[in-house]
């Protein structure tokens, strides 16, 4: 007896359900968090350049999550802060491509986009509901660039 008849009537319905998820979203984010730059330097070990600050800005936004094009604004705002801190198109060119691979929300890491929600989300804008429980917490404890000092 095929799988999906072992289910009765809403077999299909109920194996799609399994295998896909419901797409019920936490009902809250966690707090935020920030590594720095991931598993990336936060400074120059040789000179004086110091972008932790570009890293913990685009953090923020990686935390909320959104939509792809969301994603790839902010990607794009961290190469320009880089290269506004550093000078350095090279470096900028490094970590904008890094994020854009280990960034996705498709793999199910501490700093993947989208980080503050469940891991199912992947990408979708937020409710007006999501965004005033972002705001709220953010309200609450302000995020600092203290951390980079």
């Amino acid at each position: 007896m095929p799988l999906y008849k072992k289910f009765g009537k809403y077999g299909l319905v109920c194996l799609a359900l399994l295998f896909l998820g419901t797409g019920a979203q936490a009902d809250e984010p966690a707090l935020f968090t920030s590594d720095g730059c991931s598993l990336f330097p936060d400074a120059s070990f040789i000179g004086d350049s110091d972008w932790c600050s570009c890293c913990y800005i685009h953090d923020i936004s990686y935390w909320m999550g959104g939509t792809a094009e969301q994603r790839l604004a902010e990607d794009a705002a961290l190469k320009a802060c880089v290269i506004e801190k550093t000078a350095s198109k090279t470096l900028a060119f490094l970590m904008y491509q890094g994020v854009r691979v280990g960034g996705t929300p498709y793999l199910n890491t501490s700093f993947r986009w989208g980080y503050g929600w469940e891991y199912a989300r992947k990408y979708q804008p937020l409710t007006a509901l999501e965004q005033s429980q972002v705001d709220a917490l953010i309200a609450e404890d302000p995020p600092s660039v203290a951390i980079c000092n």
